[in-house]
C-alpha cells in the first residue's frame, strides 16, 4: 500500500478536478485520474498519473480501482451545460447518469465503499427563498440539473443498501484559477460569466451578452454567488477526510453566502484589465433565477470548511492572471 492514499478522481483532467488533485496532493492523498480527455486536457493532469478511459468500460475502471489499491472515489466526469442539456437531454442521461451508475458498480465490484460527488445548486431550480440552504425543496429546471440530482439520489440508497459512504457538494459558481497558476479554467467554447468577462476586455472574444437587466435586483441584473475554484478543491478534501472519520453521509452546499450582480462582475473585470468589458444587453433568458446565493453554514459545522480565497477580486484576479499565462493574453493591470 502506499504511504499516500490513493483516490481516484474521475474527470481530473478537467477544471475543478485539476484544483481538486493538487490539494489531495498537498494534503497526503495521492490522486489517480480518471478521464477520457473529452472535455479535459493532458496537461492538466500533474500531481499524479493518468488513467485514459470511460467509465461505461467497467474493466478499465475496475482495474484502475484494483491496480491503483484506490481507497475512495471523487466522482467529477460529467457534462455540464444548462442549455446543451435542454437541447440533447439523451446525451446528459448518459454522461451523467449511467456514468454516475456504472462507476457506483464498479466500485461495489471492487470493494470501494466511499464516494465524494460533484453536485450543483442547480437541484434546487428557481429557488423561493434566498439564501438557499440544503432543506430548500429540489426542482431542477434542466436536465442537467436532474442528472445531478439523480446522482444524488443513487447515491442515497446505494448507501443504504450496500453500506456506501458519500457526500454529494453543491456547487454554486465555480470560478477563478490557482493563485500559483498551475491550472485554471480551459473550456471550448467558454460560456461562464467571468473567463468569458475577460476575453472579451482583451479581445478574444467577441463582446458579452448581458442577458436581462431588468431582474428586481440593484442595479437589474442576475446575482449569483461565487466561489473560488481553489476553495471548492479544499471542500473535497475536507469531505474526504470527514467520511473516513465516520461523518454520516449528505448534501452540503458550497459557497460564500454573498452574491455579486453581472454588472458588478464587468465592473471588477475592467478594473483589474484596466480596460473595459465590451457588452450588450439581452432579454432574460428562460429560466434563469434573479438571485441564486448559497446558505453554506452546514458545510463550516460538518466540514469546518469556509471559503477564504472566494473574494470578487481574488477570483477575476487569479483568472485574468491564468489567461495572460495559458492563453498570451495581456493580464491584470
Amino acid at each position: 500500500m502506499n504511504e499516500t492514499k490513493p483516490v481516484l478522481v474521475t474527470g481530473g483532467a478537467g477544471y475543478i478536478g485539476s484544483h481538486t488533485c493538487k490539494a489531495l496532493a498537498a494534503a497526503g492523498y495521492h490522486p489517480v485520474s480518471f478521464d477520457n480527455l473529452s472535455l479535459g486536457h493532458e496537461w492538466a493532469v500533474q500531481w499524479g498519473p493518468l488513467v485514459k478511459a470511460d467509465l461505461l468500460d467497467a474493466e478499465a475502471v475496475q482495474r484502475a480501482l484494483r491496480e491503483h489499491q484506490i481507497q475512495a472515489v471523487i466522482h467529477f466526469a460529467a457534462s455540464a451545460y444548462v442549455g446543451d442539456s435542454m437541447r440533447d437531454p439523451a446525451w446528459y442521461y448518459r454522461n451523467n447518469v449511467l456514468t454516475t451508475l456504472a462507476l457506483l458498480d464498479s466500485m461495489r465490484a471492487s470493494g470501494v465503499k466511499d464516494i465524494i460527488f460533484s453536485s450543483s445548486c442547480s437541484v434546487y431550480g428557481n429557488p423561493s427563498r434566498v439564501p438557499i440552504d440544503e432543506s430548500h425543496p429540489t426542482g431542477p429546471l434542466s436536465p442537467y440539473g436532474q442528472s445531478k440530482l439523480d446522482g444524488e439520489n443513487a447515491l442515497r440508497w446505494y448507501g443504504q443498501a450496500y453500506q456506501m459512504g458519500w457526500m454529494a457538494l453543491r456547487y454554486f459558481n465555480a470560478a477563478g484559477a490557482d493563485a500559483a497558476g498551475d491550472t485554471g479554467e480551459d473550456h471550448e467554447p467558454e460560456t461562464r460569466l467571468v473567463p468569458r468577462a475577460i476575453m472579451a476586455a482583451v479581445g478574444t472574444a467577441p463582446q458579452l451578452e448581458v442577458f436581462g437587466t431588468d431582474y428586481p435586483t440593484p442595479d437589474g441584473t442576475a446575482i449569483r454567488d461565487y466561489i473560488h475554484v481553489s476553495d471548492l478543491a479544499s471542500a473535497h478534501v475536507s469531505a474526504l477526510n470527514a467520511l473516513k472519520s465516520g461523518t454520516p453521509s449528505q448534501a452540503l452546499n458550497l459557497g460564500t453566502g454573498r452574491g455579486y450582480s453581472v454588472r458588478e462582475v464587468l465592473t471588477t473585470v475592467a478594473q483589474a484589465l484596466g480596460r473595459d468589458v465590451p457588452h450588450k444587453l439581452a432579454p432574460r433568458r428562460a429560466g434563469d433565477p434573479a438571485e441564486v446565493v448559497a446558505d453554506a453554514r452546514r458545510a463550516k459545522e460538518v466540514l469546518g470548511w469556509s471559503a477564504k480565497e472566494s473574494t470578487l477580486e481574488s477570483i477575476v484576479t487569479t483568472a485574468a492572471r491564468w489567461h495572460a499565462k495559458h492563453r498570451g493574453e495581456p493580464g491584470p493591470k
